[in-house]
């Protein structure tokens, strides 16, 4: 099946208000077990996990595309001109329609014409792709990049709430080592995170520092209005190596799609996913737009590579504490999709039969934060590379 006919089942069906076609999403070896009249029972299966409404799924994906990288994109502005306006708008609807593409690639037609979900995860999508050239190479190959990503996310992640533990701590003498050791003793409950309704109401937590930190933002830009005056971006970029740069922050600021097929298959109502990403994207790009524009508009050729660096102290401190709570509330989400891979490649997980123990599960996600934990500690300048 063509990538284009799977785009416009995805589109017809799941898009469309028709509910007795929509009733038909559920895998294809559930279908002789389901009736299609009413959704599966949650109850009835005590292995299934729960499910979660489209505003936590919504949460999820606004806390991946509102990440720290935020904080660079008005010094990415200044390095791009206005060709960065047009990529941070284009970005947006790119990534939109991209995840929603990849999702649509877990479908195929039964019988019937109607789309069932029939693949589970990337590592499904890619052993169909390379199955009769190397079967099952594709599969690990994906696996291994995405378990890379997520392991570098949440490396990020708590070297930058190590790094700002330091700085909101200034008054008592505690080393860089430290702030890690304390960091990774409070993410340590992330262990045992199960199913995506937790991780969903620490994203919604997560989202609101991300908008009190952007809204005090443009708050202290919109009283300094009066420094606006002659200042405009300039119409071409400059520095081509900062252009580059500055294009590849602006895109990774919108990367939600690797936590798609999780999210997607664990919503109550997968009709509003698209409507879902759509409204998530377009929210992102307004606050992104605005905070970078004005923020901009206010400093100028001054604007420094985090801006946090051009707020005066006191705004400073608490713009610090707040990206504390982000980046500490922003690691289950990495987190949790980067166990859930390795559990299901490493262990095998059969969710039909259950073999897999706790106390494996425990074991590989506790040595998973101890390797996050280790990174970190040898990489203490990770946060700065990452914004350069």
């Amino acid at each position: 099946m063509s990538l284009r006919r799977v785009e416009s089942l995805w589109m017809k069906h799941f898009c469309a208000g028709d509910v007795e076609e929509s009733q038909a999403l559920v895998p294809r070896d559930d279908l002789a077990e389901c009736s299609c009249d009413s959704p599966p029972d949650e109850d009835s299966d005590p292995l299934q996990r729960p499910k979660i409404s489209t505003w936590e799924a919504g949460w999820n994906i606004t806390n991946a595309i509102q990440g720290l990288f935020v904080l660079s994109l008005p010094f990415a502005l200044h390095q791009s001109g206005y060709v960065g306006l047009v990529v941070l708008i284009s970005a947006a609807l790119i990534c939109s329609y991209t995840g929603k593409i990849l999702v649509s690639c877990l479908y195929e037609e039964d019988e019937s014409g109607r789309p069932v979900r029939v693949r589970n995860t990337y590592e499904d999508i890619a052993d169909a792709c390379c199955g009769n050239i190397c079967p099952g190479v594709g599969g690990k190959l994906v696996n291994a990049a995405q378990v890379v990503e997520l392991t570098m996310t949440c490396l990020l992640y708590l070297v930058v709430g190590s790094n700002l533990m330091c700085h909101s701590l200034f008054f008592l003498p505690v080393t860089p080592a430290t702030c890690s050791v304390i960091t990774f003793l409070i993410l340590l409950p992330c262990m045992l995170i199960r199913d995506l309704r937790a991780v969903s109401r620490l994203s919604f937590l997560c989202s609101l520092a991300q908008f009190l930190i952007t809204f005090m933002v443009i708050g202290y830009c919109l009283g300094q209005s009066a420094r606006w005056a002659g200042r405009g971006l300039s119409a071409v970029a400059v520095d081509f190596d900062g252009f580059q740069v500055s294009v590849g922050v602006i895109i990774f600021s919108y990367t939600s799609q690797i936590y798609l097929p999780q999210l997607e298959e664990s919503m109550t109502d997968r009709r509003d996913f698209s409507r879902m990403m759509d409204c998530t994207h377009a929210l992102g790009c307004v606050l992104k737009t605005a905070f970078s524009l004005l923020a901009f508009l206010t400093w100028g050729e001054e604007t420094k590579e985090v801006i946090t660096d051009n707020l005066p102290a006191a705004v400073s401190l608490m713009v610090n504490v707040c990206l504390l709570v982000k980046a500490l509330l922003s690691y289950p989400l990495p987190f949790y999709a980067a166990a859930e891979i390795l559990q299901n490649s490493v262990l095998k997980t059969d969710t039909s039969s259950g073999h897999v123990t706790e106390r494996q599960t425990l074991l590989l996600r506790a040595s998973l934060l101890i390797l996050i934990l280790v990174m970190s500690l040898y990489v203490p300048h990770f946060s700065h590379c990452s914004w350069v």
